[in-house]
């Protein structure tokens, strides 16, 4: 059990390894380091993280986080329209926009269906995506969800939900390994499986 000279600092530690990938030793850490900034700097930080919490908003069409109701990507004129990449969060379209590969618009789940973790097709914004294929001229559907027996169920799933509409269906090549998150995988390679993505008829062997 750590003992800490200050409860002050003791909750200052507390609350800084909730966050993922934050340990107690590296949260002491990040606390001494605001300690000896300037006031501001901890003010600048306190007051981002509140103006995160208070003033984000999600893209009436895409569900992306944005500033705006209508997202950048989205009321971006030059983006293909006609092509639409489901992800898992928004992420995946960081991590996709990165690529500078990519021209079309996105369409974020908000999760993978994991009946373990209790998540089903009504805990995601599936619904809104078979209401978007419905509205609009979509003439193709790109699967870009983790390469894990959650993201693969999820991309079996819309495919049954989705296979009557006049669209075709695509999945990332599978330059990313198996398991994989998007957000970790190098741009060049995530470049390369939009880039090259292959029809989608169902379920990849593993």
């Amino acid at each position: 059990m750590e003992i800490y000279p200050s409860k002050l600092l003791e909750d200052a530690v507390r609350e800084l390894s909730r966050l993922p990938g934050i340990g107690k030793r590296t949260a002491l850490r990040l606390a001494l380091f605001l300690l000896r900034e300037d006031a501001q700097a901890s003010e600048a930080l306190a007051g981002a993280i509140l103006r995160l919490r208070q003033q984000i908003r999600y893209c009436q069409q895409c569900y992306n986080i944005s500033d705006t109701d209508v997202c950048p990507i989205c009321s971006n004129p030059k983006r293909n329209r006609s092509i639409l990449c489901v992800v898992e969060d928004s992420r995946d379209v960081l991590a996709i926009e990165n690529t500078a590969q990519y021209t079309g618009i996105y369409h974020v789940l908000g999760g993978v269906i994991s009946p373990v973790d209790g998540i089903g097709p009504h805990d995601l914004t599936i619904d809104m995506l078979e209401r978007k294929v419905q509205e609009q001229d979509i003439a193709e559907v790109i699967f870009a969800l983790p390469a894990t027996i959650e993201g693969d169920t999820t991309n079996f799933y819309l495919f049954k939900r989705l296979q009557d509409y006049n669209i075709r269906f695509s999945i990332i090549a599978r330059g990313v390994a198996i398991g994989d998150d998007l957000e970790y995988t190098d741009e060049l390679t995530l470049g390369r499986s939009i880039l090259n993505r292959t029809a989608y008829e169902g379920p990849l062997p593993r």
